[in-house]
Parts: C-alpha cells; structure tokens; sequence
C-alpha cells in the first residue's frame, strides 16, 4: 500500500482550506435537521414525556441526536460529496496525477470526514447545552466519540462511494444502512422495549456505540463510555483500508 501520512494530511489540508470557503453555506445542511427533532421531541414530546430511564427525556434525546449530527456529518461528505468530486469533477484523477497516491488520498479524505463529524457534533452539543441537556464537565471528551465513529462512517461511506456505478444508489446506502441506525440506535427510545435480536443486531452498528458513549460522557458516567469508545476505534482499525484498496482498484484502472 503506497500509502505516506504526509500525504494523506495535505489532502485533509486541502479540504479544509475548501471548506473554510463555504463554511457559513456548509454547515448548517446537516446539522439544522438534528436540532429540529431536538426542538420537536426534546421541548414538544418531553413536555409529555418527563422521564426515561430515570434521565430527563430533553437529555436522553439530545445526546443521542448529537451522535447521529456527527454521523450525518460524516456520511455526506464521504458519499455524495466525495462522489462528485470523483465523477463528475474529476478531481480524484487530477490529484493522482501529482505526488499524492490513491491511498492518501483515501486516508485524507476518511480523516476530513472525521473532521466534519467533530464539527457537527460539536456545534450540535453546543445547542444542546443551551437546553440544559449537557449535565457534566465528562462532555468535553465527547469530540472524542465524535472522531472515532466520524472515521467509521467515513471510511464505510467512502468504500461504498468507491464501488457504486451511479449516484443515484445512494439512496439504498442511507434507506437500508443509515436511516434504520437512526431510527433503532437508541436515540429516541431505549432498546430495552424491542425484540431481543433487534438489539443484538443494533449492537453490531456504529451509531448504537456512539450513541451509548455519548450519552455517558454527557450525563457524568464515563465508566460506561469505554467499551463502546474502545469498540468504535477498533472498528475505525478495521474499515480504514477497505477504501483505500478500492479506490486504488477505481482509479488506476
């Protein structure tokens, strides 16, 4: 793998030097939604519903939405915007052509993902805190979760955009992968109340784990953080490479 971490970080710098241009027109794309259900289920539901599982309902929700803002974050940018700089801007061909290889360009473009998914989720617990919602100091180490399954995402994300013949798949990337984590990731209500094999099945997904972490590090129990901390970096092991072999695959042949 012609892969140099030099490499990768002057694609993430180029991203960023990209965003920073269109940062006012970029951000609030994916992360209004979130705050929209927060206002909606947090304030309009949690009047009814106080409590759940012994935490405020505003809380309960709010935590969980800020892990699914950092997903969103991640998950846009390395499926529809990634491909459209590979196959319409044609972008990924030119950048080859330079000292840059296929695989940093995979690495960078995985880690400006992450990135994004810092900044979402971010900018979403800040709102959050606004509503009371953020109830320990534990919290600032939730950039954390927010990185690691923002790598996650990213590089799942990236693979599949590495292997889809046309934009318009990506429909069937969010309906079958990421809205069903959306919806059975505990955001809204705890798993506790489904099926046993649908919470076996949510326990193999990244935003079930990014959920759960930040939820604890916003409510004051980081013990219970860890394990699904340590889950999501193992994970983020694993995927990194798949789409730097595939886009190798792509664009050399």
């Amino acid at each position: 793998m012609d892969l140099s971490v030099r490499g990768a970080l002057r694609f993430w710098q180029r991203n960023l030097l990209i965003f920073r241009r269109i940062f006012l027109t970029a951000l609030p794309e994916n992360f209004l939604e979130p705050v929209l259900y927060l206002v909606a289920l947090g304030v309009g539901l949690g009047s009814y519903l106080r409590e759940v599982d012994g935490i405020p309902y505003m809380a309960f929700v709010a935590t969980g939405l800020a892990a699914s803002a950092a997903m969103y974050g991640a998950t846009f940018e390395c499926t529809y915007n990634a491909y459209v700089q590979f196959a319409y801007d044609r972008a990924y061909e030119a950048i080859i052509t330079t000292p840059l290889s296929a695989e940093d360009l995979a690495v960078g473009e995985v880690l400006w993902g992450a990135t994004r998914s810092v900044l979402y989720g971010s900018a979403f617990v800040a709102v959050a805190t606004l509503f009371g919602a953020v109830q320990s100091l534990w919290a600032l180490l939730l950039p954390t979760v927010f990185f690691a399954s923002g790598l996650v995402f990213s590089a799942l994300g990236l693979a599949f955009t590495a292997l889809t013949p046309s934009i318009d798949l990506f429909t069937y990337y969010f309906s079958l992968w990421i809205t069903p984590q959306f919806m059975f990731s505990g955001i809204f209500f705890p798993l506790e109340a489904l099926p046993g094999w649908v919470q076996r099945v949510a326990w193999f997904t990244p935003l079930y784990h990014a959920v759960r972490a930040s939820r604890a590090l916003a409510l004051g129990n980081p013990s219970a953080a860890w394990e699904s901390l340590l889950w999501l970096a193992q994970a983020a092991l694993v995927f990194l490479p798949v789409p730097a072999v595939l886009l190798r695959r792509r664009l050399v042949q």
